[in-house]
């Protein structure tokens, strides 16, 4: 069985309800800006494509599979916001450089694509970023820890970009509150004048 057919059989089952966009969109929204080009990238259902067509922004979902990709523009319709979807593998065709103002990647995690998230935002444009860590309290996520990140490791890959919001909060103090097993980043491209 492929990857593709994996995923597509996943997102066969009825939901009924959409998921809730990611804590670091939902949370974070007030970041959003006003205007602009938004990329849901590896968007499963498209929870966060849709709060970020609710906000205003011109939005594309990109997916590997075509069931999750045609659920959402189902639910796009009932919520009468235009979202564009793609099916693409976005490890073979990243997102060209300068092209969002805003990208969010949630619970997915593919290292290689680091440098093009960072080229494929505009000038002060925003990353959201949110996926599993390593460092867990239970056994939500991927068992394959090469799917998890490392300590702060999302400061690492993102190290060009100027951080807005991090958040990780590991084993550290009452593991039954708080936001565990999860680490976000919110992360700011400067635009930087070329020097003649």
């Amino acid at each position: 069985m492929t990857a593709a057919t994996e995923w597509n059989n996943r997102y066969q089952t009825p939901l009924t309800d959409i998921p809730p966009p990611c804590q670091v969109v939902a949370a974070y929204a007030h970041l959003l800006p006003a205007t602009g080009t938004a990329l849901d990238l590896a968007c499963g259902l498209g929870a966060n494509a849709l709060l970020l067509a609710r906000h205003g922004l011109e939005t594309y979902a990109w997916d590997y599979t075509e069931t999750a990709l045609e659920r959402l523009q189902v639910d796009a319709q009932i919520q009468q916001v235009p979202i564009y979807t793609e099916r693409r593998d976005v490890i073979v065709s990243p997102p060209p450089a300068d092209t969002f103002d805003v990208i969010v990647v949630c619970h997915f995690l593919d290292r290689r694509l680091a440098p093009a998230l960072t080229q494929a935002l505009k000038p002060n444009g925003l990353l959201f970023y949110q996926t599993f860590t390593r460092t867990s309290v239970n056994d939500c996520g991927p068992k394959n820890p090469d799917f998890r990140l490392a300590e702060n490791e999302l400061l690492h890959l993102f190290a060009d970009l100027q951080i807005v919001v991090y958040r990780e909060e590991g084993k550290i103090g009452d593991i039954s509150q708080g936001f565990r097993n999860e680490a976000l980043l919110i992360a700011r491209k400067i635009w930087q004048e070329s020097k003649l």
